[in-house]
C-alpha cells in the first residue's frame, strides 16, 4: 500500500483492525499448517466423535427424538470437549482459543448438533466463567463442563433482537431482599428444553440491563413448547416465561445495569465461533457434492467433468480456504495478545478484553462465514440436481440449516454496520490511524501512486489487490465521514458497502499471507495460489461496485466525478485464466477426495 503508516500498537502486540494498516506478510499469522500436535489431536477426537456418534443419528436428531442431544453432550462431555475454555480450578483445561474454534469446526458437521455444542460450551457456560462469582463458577462450573448440567442462554424478546438494550424482561428485589423475582418472556432459546441454567437478562426496576443465573425447576419459571423450524429442527428452540420467578439474590451475574457488557463481549465470541463453526459444514458438503458430481451421469458423462460444474467445485473450495485462513489467524492474534499480557488473577478480565479487540474481525467472520456457507450449500443443491431436493440426501437439510446461520449473533445486517461503526469510534478515540492513513491514501490517489504487484512471485497480482482494497476502504470511509459526521450510522446502505469492501480486503490479505508462509524450497502451493487467486479477481470485481456505491451515496457532482476517477486505477481488469486456476484446485480435491488441505 502506499504511504503505509504503522499501527499504534507495539509491533509484538497484535491489533484489532490493524490489517488495513500493514502490508500483506509483514508478520506471521497462525493457520492450519502452524497448528500443534496437541491442537490436531484434539479436533481429531472431536470430528471422530461427531463422525460416529453425531451424524449416524442426524435423522433421530432432526425427528428430536427426547434425550439424544442431552446424551451426545454428555458422551462430548466424557471426551472432555466442553470443557476448554474452562479454567483449571473448576474442572476445565484452560485451553487457548485456537483449539477451541478447532472444536467448533469439528462438531459443526451437522446443524442441530452444532448450534446445541456452541450454545453449551460458549454463548451458555462462557457468561459464567467470564462475569461469574468464585461462588457461582463453583457451583456452576464443574458440571457445565463434564455436561453434567447443561447451559443456555437468554437474550432475545418479541420487540428485543438486534436491539438488545430494548428488552422489556423486569427484575426486582423482594421486600426481604433474599431474591429476584423476575417478570417477561424469552423467545428463540436454545436448548430450552433440556438445560439446566439459563443465563437470563432483565431490566433492574425496569431501567438497568442486568444479567441473572436461573435454574431449572425456579418457581414461576417456565419453558415453553418446541418452536417449529425451517432449519436446525433437531435443535431445541422455545420461549421461556417468568411470573414472579423468584431467583436467589447471589444469583445476580455481574454488575447491576452491566448486563450490556456480558451480551455485547459474549456476542464478539459467537460470532468469532460461527466463523470457524460453519467450515465443518463446508468441508463436508463440499466432499458430499464432488462425491454426487462424479458418481451421476449425464449425457453418458460424469457430471464432475463439465466445466460448470467444476467451475461451482473451484468457487466452493476457494471459499473455505477464504474462511480459514481468516478465522484462525484471527484466533491466532487474540491468543497472541492474551500470551502477552501477564496470567493471574485477572485471567478472565484479559480474555474478555482480548475478544473486544478483535471485535472488528469477529463481526467480519459471522458476515462472511454464514454468507459463504449459504453460498457453498446452495451450489451442492445444485450439483446434486433434483436429488437435492429431496430429504434422503443430506445437502437438503444443510441447505435449510445454513439459512439461520445470517440471523443467529446479531443480524449480517448489524454486523455490516459494526465493522464501519467500530472502525469509526477506534478512529476518533485514536487507537486507529484511520484518519492519518486515509489521507495518505488520498494524497497517494491524487498523484496517481498505487500499489504495485508485490513478491515475484504467482500471488504478486493477488497481493497487490489486497493492498488495493485496503486503500479503496479506507478512501472511501474517509469520503463518508466528512459527509455525514456523527449522522453516518443513518446512512447504512453507504457503511455496508464500505463494510463488504474492508471484509474483502481481509480475505484477500489473510490468503496471501497464508500461501506464502506455507511456500516450501520448491515454492508455492499450487493449489493455495490457484484459490487465493481466484477469490482475488472475484473480491475486485464486486468490491468495486461496492466502493463506488459508497462514493456515489456519499458525494455528487464534479466530486464524485474526481472520487470516481481516483479509486478506478485500483480496480482495473488483471487478465487470469479462469479455467486453469479451476483445473488446479479440482484436480486436488479429486484426489483428496473432498477440500485439499485437511487439518488432521
Amino acid at each position: 500500500m502506499a504511504a503505509v503508516l504503522e499501527p499504534t500498537h507495539p509491533a509484538a502486540v497484535p491489533q484489532g483492525g490493524g490489517f488495513l494498516f500493514q502490508e500483506a506478510g509483514r508478520t506471521r499469522i497462525t493457520t492450519p499448517e502452524t497448528f500443534t500436535e496437541e491442537q490436531r489431536m484434539l479436533f481429531r477426537t472431536a470430528l471422530q466423535f461427531c463422525r460416529e456418534q453425531v451424524l449416524p443419528q442426524a435423522d433421530a436428531i432432526e425427528a428430536k427424538t427426547p434425550g439424544l442431544l442431552r446424551s451426545l453432550l454428555t458422551k462430548a462431555g466424557e471426551l472432555g470437549l466442553l470443557m476448554v475454555d474452562i479454567p483449571e480450578r473448576f474442572g476445565g483445561l484452560a485451553g487457548d482459543k485456537t483449539t477451541s474454534l478447532l472444536l467448533a469446526e469439528a462438531n459443526s458437521l451437522m446443524g442441530s448438533w452444532s448450534v446445541t455444542f456452541a450454545a453449551h460450551v460458549g454463548i451458555g457456560t462462557l457468561p459464567i466463567a467470564w462475569f461469574g462469582t468464585e461462588a457461582q463458577k463453583e457451583k456452576w462450573l464443574p458440571k457445565l463442563a463434564t455436561g453434567e448440567m447443561v447451559a443456555a442462554y437468554a437474550l432475545t424478546e418479541q420487540g428485543s433482537g438486534s436491539d438488545a438494550l430494548g428488552a422489556k424482561t423486569r427484575a426486582v428485589k423482594s421486600p426481604d431482599g433474599k431474591s429476584w423475582v423476575l417478570n417477561g418472556s424469552k423467545l428463540y432459546i436454545t436448548n430450552a428444553a433440556f438445560a439446566d441454567v439459563f443465563v437470563v437478562f432483565a431490566k433492574v426496576d425496569g431501567e438497568h440491563f442486568t444479567g441473572f443465573v436461573v435454574e431449572k425447576g425456579t418457581p414461576g419459571f417456565t419453558v415453553g413448547p418446541e418452536e417449529h423450524k425451517m432449519g436446525i429442527r433437531g435443535s431445541s428452540t422455545c420461549p421461556l416465561y417468568l411470573e414472579d420467578a423468584r431467583i436467589p439474590v447471589e444469583n445476580l451475574l455481574g454488575e447491576i445495569g452491566k448486563g450490556h457488557k456480558i451480551a455485547f463481549n459474549i456476542l464478539n465470541l459467537g460470532r468469532l465461533k460461527l466463523g470457524a463453526g460453519v467450515l465443518g459444514g463446508m468441508k463436508l458438503q463440499f466432499a458430499s457434492a464432488l462425491k454426487f458430481a462424479e458418481e451421476r451421469k449425464q449425457f453418458k458423462t460424469p457430471v464432475a467433468k463439465f466445466p460448470l460444474t467444476r467451475e461451482k467445485l473451484a468457487r466452493m473450495a476457494g471459499s473455505i480456504f477464504a474462511i480459514e485462513s481468516m478465522t484462525y489467524r484471527t484466533t491466532g492474534l487474540i491468543d497472541a495478545l492474551l500470551a502477552s499480557r501477564k496470567a493471574g488473577g485477572d485471567d478472565e478480565a484479559h480474555t474478555i478484553a482480548a475478544f473486544e479487540e478483535f471485535a472488528i474481525e469477529a463481526s467480519i467472520m459471522k458476515v462472511m462465514g454464514s454468507e459463504a456457507l449459504g453460498l457453498l450449500v446452495d451450489d451442492a443443491v445444485q450439483i446434486h440436481g433434483g436429488a437435492g431436493f429431496i430429504q434422503e440426501y443430506p445437502v437438503e437439510r444443510a441447505y435449510r440449516d445454513a439459512r439461520i446461520n445470517r440471523i443467529f449473533e446479531g443480524t449480517n445486517e448489524i454486523n455490516r454496520m459494526l465493522v464501519t461503526g467500530m472502525l469509526l469510534k477506534r478512529a476518533v478515540k485514536g487507537t486507529l490511524p484511520l484518519f492519518a492513513q486515509a489521507e495518505a491514501v488520498e494524497r497517494a490517489l491524487a498523484e496517481k501512486q498505487l500499489p504495485a504487484a508485490s513478491g515475484g512471485d504467482a500471488l504478486a497480482g493477488a497481493a497487490r489487490d489486497a493492498e488495493a482494497l485496503k486503500m479503496a476502504a479506507l478512501y472511501a470511509t474517509k469520503v463518508a465521514a466528512e459527509r455525514f459526521g456523527n449522522d453516518i450510522e443513518k446512512h447504512q446502505e453507504v457503511m455496508a458497502a464500505i463494510s463488504d469492501v474492508v471484509m474483502d480486503a481481509y480475505a484477500v490479505d489473510s490468503m496471501v499471507t497464508r500461501t506464502r508462509q506455507a511456500a516450501s524450497s520448491s515454492g508455492l502451493d499450487p493449489v493455495m495460489a490457484a484459490m487465493t487467486q481466484a477469490y482475488a479477481a472475484d473480491a475486485i470485481a464486486r468490491s468495486g461496485e461496492r466502493a463506488r456505491r459508497a462514493l456515489c451515496a456519499s458525494s455528487e457532482g464534479s466530486a464524485l466525478e474526481t472520487h470516481l476517477q481516483r479509486i478506478a486505477p485500483l480496480f482495473v481488469f488483471r487478465p487470469f485464466d479462469p479455467a486453469a486456476l479451476r483445473e488446479t484446485v479440482v484436480h486436488a480435491a479429486e484426489e483428496t477426495g473432498g477440500y485439499p488441505l485437511a487439518i488432521s
